[in-house]
Order: structure tokens, then C-alpha cells, then sequence
């Protein structure tokens, strides 16, 4: 079928393999190409769009087991099934922008019969292809960020440029369960080979159930898996559009436009807060009830706050902690909802981890291997939580800091020197991976003698600062100089960007004060170097391939060293893709990072998803694009949930100071659907066999936070500290972690909501003003007043 919008094309099953926006002059295809699955050896065809899982009497059918019925016309598709005494009807329609989609589930017989499952394949083109050709992941793929709610549900597909036009898929009819994913995937690591990982996502919409027996989720209490009872000769049906958008903003008016309510909320409070929750609903319906849900110690607690609405505002205060469900009953008997986390004070979550981290992790001299903090890895991303332990003491100094500073500082001389390298040599590493090692895990080294070179003498034991900043020179060169190896791998790892972006301009300053002028002049000039390199290959976007085919590791860190770097125009390349890569969705926790290969879903990564985030903050303080703040703090909420031992709704309950490095943000995960909506770690998948029995070979270890630590080390130089002012598109003054209460026509009271007080920003304006004060007054015509105004 063709319409002025669209070109829809199916396959002999009615299944649609070919779905383009004619006004989009790179004619991408928004749905799963079997002729792909084909070239990569995926046996998927049953997950095409339209396909579906149904189970009846505990008997599970697949819809590409049947021949169905296709009628076409000029006008619509039909495809019928009957299947388990049932008759299954999807419709395609192509109206003005739209392709409508409806699906019928009638029941011909005189009993009820009951939807124990009823699974349909929404199948977008989220695929990160097989192919060297970074613009074709750039270009015919899509990131898609889930909203679930009863009538409303929503998928975002983005394509990865954010260049658009995108397609988002919206509920106008009938009661969606939740959304699931089945990954599919190839990872060649030990066969070294580079870019080893490939793969893509399913997206099936979850009508009835979701799980199979035995397998829901323990703890979930926001999002149902309902059976559906269809009675003797009655009907259930749904209906959903697929239609353009282009921003976040353009998404929302189309959902508008859908008959969807807009909510804008803020994804993280913290005790003792009031919601500010703006509420804009369709024509003709009115809340009935607002509904407040929260957990705690095992019970549910409901209230109808509807009394606090007004004007469209929901100003409630909020009570308890964890995850908060807001439902909105309609008058017209639909509902809608969001999700947001309230925590604790984010100073007393961050400095609980550090406590168990001293206090639990550390191995000091009674356990193998002496002074290291487990769990063991030979990845330098490992020694994260050592950067943690530092740069949070470095901000707070407490009556722990001495001892724990000088955990770190044993750990660091006694155990990480000598285990990277060869008898304590800086340029003799050891080939912690058989007969190589990996150039990266060097950064993670260099941050942590940096970090302890800002101590005074009388905290450190060991060594001196000077000592530490020295070593932190060597390490860093060899790092960043390709000159320095010997191997081709070394050589051109060295040539890599990575998280070093975080601290390469703080670490040259302090080079550069203490007169380590040779030191100061070599790692100068490699990072330009790099820095320059990626630059002039923007346009190719090389930076976004690293191991794997496409990854926000890669153009995470390339945006916010070219930022860092001064190359503007470049990083504004690479931060389009940034955009693109952070979610926005009715649940905080499905605005994370794009990412699927750690959990076979989409998910919170802990580490990339910090790091990601760290780079759109950078990004943003250079090239002043208010979508990357927002984008950046989007994403710190959900990594701050990888920490929070106050959620309720994972299996996996962590205990105060405890972590854990994944969650898996699907809800069922087709692949291992234990891991359904709940945080682990990846030795999880060692009982899966495969390559997992190589990456985990002591099986699943039970330790979720092994690469843990460098993304709060992150969190903790930017929002950890800074609170954002910006100016919304209708030129109101808004803020970014914190909070705003305007005084008079000109001034407003800014509240600075990070666990650390030192700065609120104004980028746009160029204006800031440095204060540990919790509270300043910004005028409008006068910018920052004096700080203690606000006392």
C-alpha cells in the first residue's frame, strides 16, 4: 500500500517486512528487514512485525506456525487467523500521516476462553548492523524508548542520527499489559576480532499476561500481566498509529494529537519534596482520581491526591522513598501514569557506598590478593570504585577519611601497580589477557594516582602527592602515546578516546603547576593529537565504533573529549548522536542510555550509562544545547537507581551500600525472563553456556558491581555538584537539579539540589556564581546576587 506518507509493504503472511516515510530522503525501512535476518543468519521470522505469541489453556501458539487469510485492498490489509478456537484479525490502514493498526480477538464459541498470553510483534528497526559502514547504524536504525500505561502506551523509535524523520507508535484504543524485548545477537570477542558484537532488539506488545507461567516478576507491583477474558461471542480489540515526529516536544504534541495526556514530571525527588507535576489531558475528560503509589517494608500504599490538582498541577509532598506510581483515572474510564524515584538524601547514598565499599570490598592483608577491592577483574574499569572512594572524600571530608583514603592508597601501590605492570614498570605492562593487554585499563589506573595526588601529606602513608601525580603522568602516557608500545593493538588503542575525557584538562593543569614540564608537554600533545584525529574524522564518525559496531562507549566519550578539546562544530556532530541515545519515556527508568548487550534487553548500564551521561553534560557546558542537559540529568536519575537500596520493585533487593552494574529495563526480558525489571550483575549469564562460560568461567559469583564506580566519580564533578539554570523554548527560566521559586518579576529563589553544593550555572548566559550555599537569588536583569541573600 502506498499513501502520500507512507509506503507499506507485506509479506506473503501479512506480516509487514517494508515500512518507508516517503518525505524522508534516506528511505529508511522502520521495520525488521527479514532480508537482513537472512544475510546475518538470524532465524527470526516469526518476531516480524504483526507476528504474534498467543497462549490459551496453557498451550502456547505461534502465529507463524498458521497460515493466516490476507485480503488486500486499496484501502487496508486484512490478515485473519484461527487458532485455538479463536479468530485473530489485524488490519493495516494508511490515513494522512498515519498507518493505522488494529487487532481484533473474537471468541466464535459459547464459553469465555482465557488470554493467558497474547504477545504482538511491534518489531521497529532497532538494529545495530553487522557493518563497518558506521552511517547505516546511524542512519536505517532506531533507538526505541518505551512508555507503558494501560491506554496510552507509546513507543519512541529514534533514529540514531537524530537527523529524523522518526516514528512513534501510539495506543488509541484498548489495554496494553507492558512491552517486551527478545535480543538477538553475535559476539566474536575471543576470536579477536574487532568490532566482535552485533545484534538487534524485538519489541512485542504485551496485550494479555506477558510472562510465562512461573516466570512473572516477584516484586513489580507497577505494571499488571493480566489474563484477558473473552466471553461466548464477544470481542476484544486494540488499535494503534504509527506516525512521524521529529524532537522529544514534537513527540509529545503527537501523542497530544492521539487523544494521549501530557505529563512533564521530574524523575527524581528526594524526602520531604512536593511534586510539580504539569498535567495537560484531551478534550472532553476530566481526572477522575489521582492515585499515589509507593512501597514499604513489603506493603502498598495508595492515596488519592487528586485535592492537591489544580490548574493542572500536581503539587502533592511525597511520602516514603523508592519508586513512585502516579495512575490518573479519567472520567472516561481510561487511565494513565508515570514513574518517578524518591530517594533518600543522594550525600547519604553515595557516602553509604563508599563505608561499605572500605568496609566490605576491601581485601586489606588477610585475603588473597592482599589490599585489592573485589570483586577481582583484570578490566580496569574495575578500579572505578576506587575512584569513588577518593573523589567523594576529596568533596567531604570526614573522621573516616584518613583510613579510607589509605585503603585506596595500599590498594593502588601494593596491588594495581604491580599486577598492570611488570615489577611496578609504568612502560612494561602485563599481558593480563593471555598475550596482550588492554591500553584502557590504563585510564582507569591514571585517574586513581591523580586522585590521590590532591591529598595532603599528613592523609596519605605511602607515598607523596608529587610521587602520585608522577605516576599518574607515566601511567597516563602510556595510555595516550602510541610511541610507548610495541604492539599494533597497544598502537592503536592509544589512538582511542575513552573516560579520560573526564579529567585530561584537570589532570595537564595540575602537570603544569607542579612543573612536570616534560610530562606536561607529551600527554599535551597526544591528546591533541587524539583529540585531532577524531576531529578531522567527524564527519565519518570513526569515534563510534569500538569493539562493538555502534556504542555510546565510543561516541559518548568522543563528544565530550571534542568538547573538552575545543573542536565545537565537531562535537556538535557527535552529540546529535548523544540525543539520540538517551530516552525519554512516562518511567524514569526507561530514559537510560541505548544500550542491550549486557542484559539482552534494553537497559540501565551503571558505568556506560554515567559515562554517557557525563559526556552530554560536558557537551552541553561547551556548545549550550539545553537538550543535552536534560538528556544528561535523564540519564544520572537512572544510574543513581543502580545504587538505591530503597527501590521495591526489583527481585534483586540490594542492601544499604550494596550495587549493582545492570538492570534490565524490559518487562518480560524474552531472553531470561528472571531478569525481568531487575537489577544483577552479568556472571548471571554463566548458566547460559556459550561465550559466557569463557567470560565467567567461577560461574555466576553472586557480584553485581564489578565495573561500578567511575560513573559516580563522574556524577559527582557535575551534578554532584551544580545546579543548571536554562531558558525553556517559551523563555521561561527554568532549572536542572534543583528547584526554582520566583520572588518577584525579576528575581527567583534557585535551590541547589546537589549532594554537594558548589556552583549554579547559567551556560546560556555565561553567568555562574560559586557557593556551598544550598540557596541563591538570580535576577533576570542583575544575573547571581550575593549568595548569603538567599540565607
Amino acid at each position: 500500500m502506498e499513501s502520500t506518507q507512507f509506503q507499506l509493504d507485506v509479506n506473503q503472511r501479512g506480516a509487514i517486512v517494508n515500512l518507508q516515510n516517503k518525505q524522508d530522503d534516506h528511505h529508511m525501512n522502520w521495520v525488521v528487514d527479514p532480508a537482513y535476518l537472512k544475510q546475518v543468519g538470524y532465524q527470526d521470522e516469526d518476531k516480524l512485525f504483526g507476528e504474534f505469541t498467543l497462549t490459551v489453556g496453557d498451550k502456547t501458539y505461534r502465529s507463524v506456525d498458521f497460515e493466516p487469510n490476507v485480503l488486500t485492498t486499496d484501502d487496508d490489509i486484512t490478515v485473519s487467523y484461527m487458532i485455538a478456537g479463536l479468530v485473530i484479525v489485524e488490519t493495516y490502514r494508511l490515513v494522512g500521516k498515519q498507518v493505522q493498526w488494529d487487532i481484533v480477538v473474537q471468541n466464535p464459541t459459547d464459553d469465555f476462553i482465557t488470554l493467558e498470553n497474547f504477545g504482538v510483534w511491534a518489531s521497529l528497526a532497532y538494529v545495530m548492523f553487522r557493518d563497518k559502514n558506521v552511517h547505516r547504524n546511524m542512519s536505517d536504525s532506531a533507538a526505541v524508548f518505551p512508555s507503558i500505561s494501560a491506554n496510552f502506551t507509546k513507543l519512541a523509535g529514534v533514529r540514531r542520527d537524530n537527523q529524523g524523520p522518526n516514528l512513534g507508535l501510539f495506543q488509541t484504543a484498548g489495554v496494553t499489559q507492558s512491552v517486551g524485548t527478545y535480543n538477538e545477537w553475535t559476539n566474536r570477542f575471543f576470536e579477536n576480532v574487532s568490532p566482535s558484537l552485533d545484534g538487534l532488539l524485538f519489541h512485542q506488545l504485551e496485550l494479555a499476561g506477558g510472562y510465562r507461567h512461573g516466570e512473572e516478576t516477584a516484586n513489580d507491583w507497577i505494571y499488571p500481566h493480566n489474563y484477558v477474558v473473552i466471553t461466548g461471542g464477544a470481542a476484544q480489540s486494540w488499535s494503534f498509529v504509527l506516525e512521524p515526529f521529529t524532537t522529544q516536544a514534537d513527540f509529545k504534541a503527537v501523542a497530544a494529537a492521539n487523544g494521549h495526556p501530557e505529563i512533564n514530571y521530574d524523575p527524581l525527588l528526594t524526602v520531604g519534596q512536593t511534586t510539580n507535576i504539569h498535567i495537560s489531558l484531551p478534550a472532553g475528560v476530566k481526572p477522575e482520581r489521582m492515585v499515589m503509589t509507593y512501597k514499604t517494608d513489603g506493603e502498598l500504599h495508595k492515596e488519592d491526591v487528586i485535592g492537591d490538582y489544580e490548574g493542572d498541577v500536581l503539587k502533592t509532598p511525597v511520602k516514603g522513598v523508592g519508586e513512585h506510581n502516579l495512575r490518573i483515572y479519567l472520567t472516561d474510564g481510561r487511565s494513565d501514569l508515570i514513574v518517578f524515584n524518591v530517594m533518600a538524601a543522594v550525600r547519604d547514598l553515595i557516602e553509604t557506598r563508599v563505608d561499605w565499599l572500605t568496609k566490605n570490598a576491601y581485601n586489606g592483608k588477610t585475603t588473597k590478593p592482599y589490599d585489592a577491592f573485589t570483586p577481582i577483574s583484570n578490566q580496569g574499569e574495575s578500579l572505578g570504585k576506587l575512584s569513588l572512594i577518593l573523589q567523594t572524600n576529596l568533596l567531604h571530608q570526614t573522621d573516616k577519611t584518613a583510613d579510607q583514603v589509605r585503603e585506596v592508597e595500599a590498594s593502588a601501590v601494593n596491588y594495581v601497580k604491580p599486577k598492570w605492570f611488570t615489577n611496578g614498570d609504568f612502560f612494561k605492562p602485563v599481558n593480563l589477557y593471555g598475550d596482550f593487554y588492554r591500553d584502557m585499563d590504563f585510564e582507569y589506573i591514571g585517574h586513581v594516582y591523580y586522585l590521590l595526588a590532591q591529598f595532603d601529606e599528613d592523609v596519605l602513608q605511602l607515598n607523596s602527592p608529587a610521587t602520585y601525580l608522577k605516576w599518574a603522568a607515566q601511567v597516563f602516557n602510556m595510555r595516550v602515546n602510541a610511541d610507548l608500545h610495541t604492539s599494533q593493538r597497544g598502537k592503536e588503542e592509544a589512538h582511542t578516546l575513552g573516560v579520560y575525557f573526564l579529567y585530561i584538562n584537570d589532570l595537564l593543569a595540575a602537570l603544569k603547576k607542579h612543573g612536570l614540564t616534560e610530562e606536561y608537554e607529551q600527554i599535551k600533545g597526544c591528546w591533541e593529537e587524539a583529540t585531532q584525529r577524531v576531529a578531522a574524522h567527524s564527519g565519518e564518525y570513526q569515534a563510534a565504533i569500538t569493539e562493538h559496531f555502534y556504542d555510546n562507549a565510543g561516541f559518548g566519550p568522543a563528544t565530550g573529549a571534542l568538547a573538552n578539546a575545543g573542536y565545537v562544530k565537531e562535537a556538535r556532530l557527535y552529540a546529535e548522536l548523544l540525543k539520540a541515545n538517551i530516552g525519554y519515556s512516562n518511567d524514569f527508568r526507561s530514559q537510560a542510555p541505548d544500550r542491550w548487550w549486557e542484559a539482552q534487553s534494553y537497559m540501565i548500564h551503571s558505568l556506560w550509562g554515567g559515562i554517557t551521561a557525563a559526556s552530554a553534560l560536558d557537551a552541553y557546558e561547551v556548545l549550550d544545547d539545553t537538550a543535552l542537559l536534560l538528556a544528561s540529568y535523564r540519564a544520572f536519575v537512572g544510574v543513581l537507581y543502580m545504587y538505591d537500596s530503597n527501590a521495591t520493585t526489583p527481585t534483586n533487593q540490594l542492601k544499604p551500600g550494596e550495587a549493582a552494574s545492570t538492570y534490565s529495563i524490559a518487562g518480560p526480558n524474552l531472553n531470561r525472563p528472571d531478569l525481568s525489571r531487575n537489577r544483577f550483575g552479568q556472571s548471571t549469564f554463566a548458566k547460559d553456556g556459550g561465550i559466557y562460560t569463557r567470560l565467567f568461567p567461577d560461574g555466576d559469583t553472586g557480584q553485581a558491581d564489578w565495573d561500578m564506580g567511575e560513573e559516580l566519580a563522574a556524577y559527582l564533578t557535575g551534578f554532584g555538584q551544580n545546579a543548571y539554570l536554562y531558558e525553556k523554548d517559551d523563555g521561561e527560566l527554568a532549572v536542572v537539579n534543583g528547584r526554582l521559586e520566583q520572588l518577584s518579576a525579576t528575581q527567583y529563589r534557585v535551590t541547589n539540589n546537589a549532594p554537594y553544593p558548589h556552583a549554579v550555572k547559567f551556560i546560556h548566559r555565561q553567568q555562574a556564581v560559586t557557593t556551598t550555599a544550598t540557596q541563591v537569588i538570580y535576577d533576570t536583569e542583575k544575573g547571581f546576587l550575593d549568595a548569603t541573600v538567599a540565607e
